[in-house]
């Protein structure tokens, strides 16, 4: 005896449709709330946010790209957030380079 026959094609993408409905998301959809980062390595986050609001106020090539974002329109969180990334890529290639912070790149 065989199991029960296989669900047809157009019920499991039904299934799939409803399930996408509550919250679209991609470039056709048309959500228009404010999304937040839920996953992820928060601790990481959290550890490099103060760090980040620090540098816009007293690095000058960071304040200078914060107040660049700012005037382009982005929101104040979303800049930080930029500056946060920048401060992960400048120490990876400290680190890469085996190189020290210096106020002037070489």
């Amino acid at each position: 005896m065989q199991g029960a026959p296989p669900a047809p094609h157009c019920a499991k993408a039904k299934r799939t449709s409803e399930r996408s409905e509550a919250r679209p998301t991609g470039r056709r959809a048309a959500w228009r709330g404010t999304s937040f980062i839920k996953g992820g390595r928060a601790h990481l986050r959290q550890a490099l946010y103060m760090p980040a609001l620090v540098a816009t106020r007293f690095n000058k090539p960071l304040k200078t790209k914060y107040q660049a974002l700012i005037t382009a329109g982005k929101p104040p969180k979303v800049a930080i957030t930029a500056i946060m990334r920048k401060l992960i890529v400048l120490a990876n290639a400290l680190l890469r380079d085996n190189r020290t912070w210096a106020n002037n790149a070489p």
